[in-house]
């Protein structure tokens, strides 16, 4: 038979198992649920294709500083509706500008 004294170790041990293993399966658990770090760069890699589609003409993926060009001027012209030959943030805020309007024009 146990003595009382090594009774209460063994209790003692068990609580600390069952704590120490809660423990371990909450932050397992907290872990997983934390979402992992996207890249930057591939966050806006969709977009950036979108307006690279917009820009070049023969679809080659690459983009001239000429293609590059005369497309920001077009923009700059749709968007300076006042025809002040400026731009705000205002302006450029407020503007509705989606690549999918453009994509396959």
């Amino acid at each position: 038979m146990l003595r009382p004294t090594n009774k209460i170790w063994i209790f003692a041990v068990i609580t600390v198992l069952v704590v120490t293993a809660t423990l371990l399966v909450n932050a397992a658990a907290q872990k997983a649920s934390v979402p992992k770090p996207q890249d930057k760069l591939a966050i806006g890699e969709n977009e950036v294709k979108q307006l690279l589609l917009l820009m070049e003409p023969d679809k080659k993926g690459m983009v001239s500083k000429q293609e590059f060009m005369k497309f920001m001027e077009a923009e700059f012209g749709r968007l300076d509706k006042e025809k002040t030959g400026a731009l705000n943030v205002k302006t450029l805020t407020q503007s509705n500008i989606t690549a999918s309007r453009f994509v396959g024009k």
